[in-house]
C-alpha cells in the first residue's frame, strides 16, 4: 500500500465498519474526521488506563493486542471498557491483512464486552511488520482498585492456568514447519491453540470477588519477571516452589526444542495473584473453571527464594524475554 494514512475508503470498509458500539459509557467512537473519543465518567468510579506495544508476532496480532491490554486492566481490579489502537503498517501489507487484523481485535472485544473507540492507522517504511500500540481504558468502583503495594508478608501466591501459554502459541504458529520436523501435528496444533487461553479477565473477576489482595498478569519476562516485579512493588521477599508452578507439556517440549527457559517467557493467559486466604481464592477460581495453583508466599525481608526439592536458588532481576532469542536468530544480519 502507499505510504501514509490509510485511504479513506480502506479505513471505512476494512476498519470502521467492522467495529461495533456496545458500551453505554462510550459517547463518541471511531469515525472519519473525528480525532477524539469520549467516554462518560462516573464520580463513584475510577478510570484505569494502560498502554502496550504488540511486537512479538505477526500471527493473530489483532487478538493479542486486545488480550494484553484487557489483562493489564483486569489485574488492577478494573472492568475493561475500551481501547484505542495505533497501527503502523509496512508498505507490503494488503487490505485483506488489515481487515483480518481488525476483525480479530473486534472479535475479542465482543467476547470481553469492550469497544474499539478510536486510534490511528498508517502505512510507513519505519516498520517491516505490523506494530500495534494499544491504550486501554477500564473502570473500577472507588475503593476497589487493587495495588501490589498493599501486599503483606504471609500472603499466598497463586498462579492461574499455565505459564508460557502466549509464547507457546506464538512459536507453534510462527515456526510450525520447523517444529513438525520433531513433533506430531497434534502436538503443534494443540500448542498453537493455546491462544484460546490468553484472556485473564475471568481469572481476575473470580479472584477479586474472593478477596485477592493484588494481581499481576504474567507477560514479558515470564513468571520469574512477574514474581520479581510483584515483590519489588510490595517491598517484600518471597519463597516459591518451582515444582508447583503449572506448565503444560507442550510448552516444555517446545521450549526445549528452541533451548528456551519456560519460566522467563511471555505468559499472557496466566495471572499471578497475592491473597491472604489462598484456599478461598483458589477454590473460587476452580469453581469458575479456572485452574489455580498455590506456588508460594510473600515473606519479610528482601530474599526472593526459589526452591526445587532440596535445591535453593535466588530469583534474579528480570532478564530479556526468552522469546526474543528465537526472533533475533531469524532476523537478517545488518
Amino acid at each position: 500500500m502507499k505510504i501514509g494514512k490509510l485511504p479513506e475508503s480502506v479505513l471505512e470498509r476494512s476498519v470502521i465498519r467492522q467495529i461495533a458500539h456496545r458500551r453505554p459509557e462510550v459517547l463518541s467512537g471511531p469515525a472519519v474526521g473525528v480525532d477524539c473519543a469520549a467516554v462518560r465518567a462516573d464520580v463513584s468510579e475510577i478510570f484505569v488506563f494502560s498502554t502496550d506495544p504488540i511486537t512479538g508476532t505477526t500471527g493473530e496480532i489483532g487478538s493479542l493486542a486486545i488480550h494484553v491490554t484487557a489483562n493489564d486492566l483486569a489485574a488492577s481490579g478494573a472492568d475493561p471498557v475500551a481501547v484505542l489502537l495505533t497501527a503502523l503498517l509496512p508498505p507490503e501489507i494488503e487490505e485483506q491483512d488489515i481487515r483480518k487484523m481488525v476483525r480479530e481485535a473486534e472479535q475479542i472485544c465482543e467476547q470481553l464486552n469492550m469497544e474499539i473507540i478510536g486510534g490511528h492507522t498508517e502505512v510507513t517504511e519505519a516498520v517491516n511488520q505490523p506494530l500495534i500500540t494499544v491504550t486501554g481504558i477500564g473502570r473500577v468502583p472507588d475503593g476497589k482498585l487493587l495495588d501490589p503495594r498493599e501486599i503483606e508478608p504471609g500472603d499466598a501466591l497463586i498462579v492461574t492456568k499455565w505459564i508460557g501459554l502466549e509464547a507457546t502459541a506464538i512459536l507453534a504458529a510462527d515456526h510450525r514447519e520447523e517444529l513438525l520436523r520433531r513433533f506430531t501435528p497434534e502436538l503443534v496444533d494443540e500448542a498453537a491453540s493455546f491462544s484460546r487461553h490468553l484472556s485473564v479477565v475471568a481469572d481476575a473477576r473470580a479472584a477479586r470477588a474472593a478477596g485477592a489482595r493484588a494481581m499481576h498478569d504474567i507477560t514479558e519476562g515470564g513468571v520469574f519477571g512477574a514474581l520479581w516485579e510483584m515483590a519489588e512493588a510490595a517491598h517484600c521477599g518471597l519463597t516459591v516452589d518451582l515444582r508447583a508452578i503449572p506448565v503444560r507439556q507442550e510448552t516444555i517440549e517446545i521450549c526445549e526444542f528452541f533451548d528456551l527457559n519456560p519460566y522467563q517467557i511471555m505468559s499472557s493467559g496466566s495471572m499471578l495473584i497475592a491473597a491472604k486466604d489462598a484456599q478461598t481464592v483458589a477454590e473460587a477460581l476452580r469453581e469458575a473453571g479456572i485452574p489455580a495453583s498455590v506456588i508460594g508466599r510473600m515473606t519479610d525481608g528482601r530474599d526472593r527464594i526459589l526452591r526445587n526439592g532440596e535445591d535453593i536458588r535466588y530469583l534474579d532481576r528480570p532478564q530479556t524475554d526468552e522469546l526474543y532469542k528465537v526472533r533475533s536468530r531469524s532476523q537478517p544480519s545488518v
